[in-house]
């Protein structure tokens, strides 16, 4: 792993009591080296979560504009980036024509030396700049190379494009999401291009284990597509093993009941009963206990069967004091619920500062790592998104190319 670079980086993560936060400790992917050829979202989530468990990822990008997520908001106050930010934390940048006979060699030359090859060009690109991945494998067989694409490198649709609002659209997600009697709505994340980063680092991962077993590398074929299809767990029930049509349900639970949001005296609150002793319990709290016994409400499926019926009862009862009120009751009792809060205000929780989802680097705040180890460094990369080509020269001349060369 590349040595960090200055950094005025103040985490308050960094002085937590808890181990998993004791930046003394080694990260787990030390020594581990990828290349990174992939912009947008989908391949520099992958390459940001190999960067927080501390492979050197150096990215690869187009000289002049870099990754189109650099010209897309919001800006900070220097005119920089927050998307680019947030996606390409802990990497290195150099800036390459791949069409430019001495920028290949010096690519492949960059990966002949690499453990780890991320891209998410659609499928044929590489194979048309003599990058094609299989052939990758071949010429260096302990290399992994991941291919992050919308559909996948084969199937029909394989050569579509696609953004995380196309898979969105055709994947069910959309049209699973939303209130029962509106229309289909975007998840409120680009949570397509997410899973598929996060999918690409586990087949990363999986595949770097097996190497180690057997010395062999592997490509990993990632599909924004399947990533999220395999999401979809509660319609594909219904699909699949019911064979029906499944439709929207807005915040409810389809086989659980109360598992919903309710209006209280001021607000929604959401409320989580997934079995009849804590339904028991809520009962008791709302000062209900006979809705234990209601032979419409005295089992899960009698709850789920007459859940409009149960919300009315509840939500006449939560009309007499604000939700921040019936959140403290419910939660002394032992039931599972929430106020519904704006991500600006889950972000200053006591819970998210003190597992380290917020940290400070060069200035700017952005999200920590989600990822706990007990032997190793959870703190995730300490080290900012690069400006293009910043470490242009030093790659340039540990990799044996003139630095005089610029790539821009």
């Amino acid at each position: 792993m590349s040595s960090p670079k200055a950094s005025t980086a103040r985490d308050t993560a960094a002085t937590a009591p808890h181990g998993h936060l004791d930046p003394s400790k080694p990260y787990p992917l030390s020594g581990c080296t990828a290349i990174d050829f992939s912009r947008v979202l989908a391949g520099p989530t992958c390459g940001r979560m190999l960067a927080d468990a501390g492979a050197r990822v150096i990215k690869v990008e187009r000289p002049g504009s870099g990754d189109d997520s650099r010209l897309m908001g919001p800006f900070a106050a220097d005119g920089s980036s927050e998307y680019y930010r947030f996606g390409n934390l802990g990497e290195e940048s150099i800036a390459l024509d791949l069409t430019d006979p001495a920028d290949h060699a010096l690519a492949r030359r960059m990966i002949a030396r690499a453990d780890v090859v991320v891209e998410n060009f659609r499928p044929g690109v590489m194979a048309k700049l003599n990058l094609d991945p299989a052939r990758l494998v071949e010429e260096f067989p302990r290399l992994i190379v991941c291919s992050i694409s919308g559909f996948g490198q084969y199937g029909p649709m394989h050569q579509q494009a696609a953004y995380d609002t196309v898979i969105q659209a055709v994947s069910g997600i959309m049209d699973g999401t939303g209130a029962e009697d509106g229309g289909p709505t975007r998840v409120g994340t680009s949570i397509s291009d997410i899973l598929a980063g996060i999918f690409g680092y586990c087949g990363i991962v999986t595949a770097l284990v097996a190497r180690e077993k057997t010395g062999r590398g592997s490509t990993v074929d990632i599909s924004m597509l399947d990533s999220t299809f395999s999401l979809m767990e509660q319609g594909l029930m219904d699909a699949l093993g019911e064979h029906i049509r499944p439709h929207r349900l807005g915040n409810r639970h389809p086989s659980m009941a109360p598992f919903d949001t309710y209006q209280c005296q001021d607000r929604l609150i959401a409320i989580c009963c997934g079995n009849d002793h804590l339904f028991s319990i809520l009962a008791q709290t709302l000062g209900k206990p006979d809705l234990a016994s209601d032979p419409r409400f005295d089992s899960n499926v009698n709850r789920t069967s007459n859940q409009a019926a149960l919300k009315a009862v509840m939500e006449a009862v939560l009309a007499a004091a604000p939700a921040a009120v019936w959140h403290d009751r419910l939660e002394q009792a032992g039931i599972p619920c929430s106020l519904i809060l704006n991500v600006d205000d889950t972000r200053r929780l006591e819970q998210i500062r003190v597992r380290g989802m917020v940290k400070d680097i060069d200035g700017y705040r952005v999200p920590g790592s989600p990822m706990k180890w007990g032997t190793w460094n959870s703190l995730g990369t300490m080290i900012g998104s690069p400006a293009l080509d910043e470490q242009g020269a030093a790659l340039r001349a540990e990799f044996a190319v003139p630095a005089a060369r610029s790539g821009g």
